[in-house]
């Protein structure tokens, strides 16, 4: 299988791709990570695309970078990462440098895991050398994925009621 980064300026060119994968999120009910592939409705795409990222960003929020995961052979994106080039208060917290996720019917493929690993690729062209990644403390595959690519636990810490693990990345 071969994976590669679809940068947000080039996701006007896989709208149908894009499209199908966040239907099939938005039918499980469940909650879409990366924030970023979420700020707005997919079916209005051109405008999606052109929030997909903060260049200028308001007040609270930080520059980031979103890249959909494309499965070459069969065209299909399988999911998404946003890279923070910064850490605010709230980020140092609970949302680290980068948030990711595949789609629904393509988790236990391993493509989180090199999903994560192009993402950190990207942060480190952005300058950036150590990385925070953060998830729910149930959510297992997250952290596994965190941990192959070579996360270390600092702390965990509870955020709304929800225990959170912090990791840090050497890049």
């Amino acid at each position: 299988m071969t994976l590669r980064l679809i940068p947000a300026d080039d996701a006007i060119h896989y709208r149908a791709e894009i499209t199908a994968m966040m239907d099939e999120w938005l039918a499980t009910g469940e909650k879409i990570v990366p924030y970023a592939i979420r700020r707005m409705d997919v079916h209005d795409f051109e405008e999606y695309c052109a929030h997909l990222e903060q260049k200028t960003p308001p007040p609270g929020y930080v520059c980031d970078s979103t890249f959909f995961c494309l499965e070459e052979e069969s065209g299909q994106v399988v999911g998404a990462a946003n890279i923070r080039h910064q850490l605010n208060e709230s980020l140092l917290l609970n949302g680290g440098h980068i948030g990711d996720g595949v789609r629904p019917s393509r988790r236990r493929e391993g493509i989180g895991t090199r999903l994560v690993a192009m993402a950190l690729e990207e942060a480190r062209k952005l300058g950036i050398h150590r990385v925070l990644m953060v998830c729910d403390k149930e959510n297992y595959p997250s952290r596994r994925t965190i941990e192959k690519n070579g996360g270390v636990l600092e702390n965990e810490i509870v955020v709304d009621g929800v225990t959170e693990q912090r990791f840090w990345i050497d890049l």
